[in-house]
């Protein structure tokens, strides 16, 4: 699962998922892709369609939103995960 990309996507995915033949079977983002996003991605990944896409958060946000808040949101993402480690 070696796939390339662009630093613009990357910063969007919380995680890829693969399945036994190492194809990448889920692609989790912190808020859903935009369609042209998701079409990018298809490119990328060579394949006509793709039902994998996932996001943690419901909500959509424009591409100023993400860029000012986007280190805020994950670090909440991640600290609140280490914290439901340490309470169980």
């Amino acid at each position: 699962m070696n796939v390339d990309f662009p630093n613009r996507l990357k910063d969007k995915i919380f995680e890829i998922k693969s399945d036994s033949n190492n194809n990448i079977s889920k692609i989790v983002s912190y808020f859903p892709f935009s369609e042209s996003e998701k079409q990018e991605i298809l490119l990328i990944l060579k394949r006509r369609s793709f039902d994998g896409f996932t996001s943690i958060f419901v909500d959509r946000v424009s591409a100023s939103e993400w860029e000012k808040t986007k280190d805020q949101i994950k670090k909440k993402f991640n600290d609140e995960l280490f914290d439901i480690d340490k309470k169980f």
